[in-house]
């Protein structure tokens, strides 16, 4: 039986790998390219991204290195009911904890408040906070988002408005189609 052979992956859009084997406390300012944009609006499927920024401090840590900044962001993605343009921004906080797994030992999952840095696998001397960065903005990223035109949209699409009648408008009206 043979192994099935498996595909190379393909280069992150927007990388920027750091060497935490020299790492000390480090403050780095990211920017992506037009090109950077161009890829990262394909692979989240947005019309556009207009900009990708980070300010971040990378630091040694008992536990492992830690990222801690800020991400600017601003894309246009269609809109999830109208497919209208949409124009979207964050500014967010990053708190990222690239953490070395132990032989034998995944890393544990474990609930993590909203104050809490996510933990990420650090495997080898190197991490790369520009795919980092480009998964806080997929992350960023409200696939559901709507736009003013949405309702318009649905009325012409023959959809109801339940926030508008009551959530329990549908099952009434088709209890009356029902006879019951």
């Amino acid at each position: 039986m043979s192994a099935t052979p498996t595909m190379p992956l393909p280069p992150p859009e927007f990388s920027r790998p750091f060497d935490t084997g020299i790492l000390g406390r480090k403050a780095v300012q990211l920017t992506a390219s037009a090109e950077e944009c161009a890829a990262l609006a394909q692979r989240f499927d947005l019309v556009r991204v207009d900009h990708l920024t980070a300010d971040i401090v990378l630091d040694r840590t008992d536990r492992g290195i830690s990222l801690i900044g800020i991400m600017d962001a601003a894309w246009v993605q269609a809109c999830a009911v109208s497919g209208e343009d949409l124009a979207q921004a964050v500014k967010s906080p990053v708190d990222l904890l690239y953490v070395r797994e132990q032989p034998g030992q995944p890393l544990e999952e474990i609930e993590l408040e909203s104050g809490d840095c996510d933990l990420m696998p650090l495997e080898g001397p190197v991490i790369d906070i520009g795919e980092a960065m480009a998964q806080s903005l997929g992350l960023s990223i409200n696939p559901y988002a709507t736009g003013p035109k949405a309702k318009q949209a649905r009325t012409r699409a023959g959809i109801l408005d339940e926030s508008a009648v009551g959530a329990f408008a549908g099952l009434a009206a088709l209890k009356d189609k029902l006879g019951g």
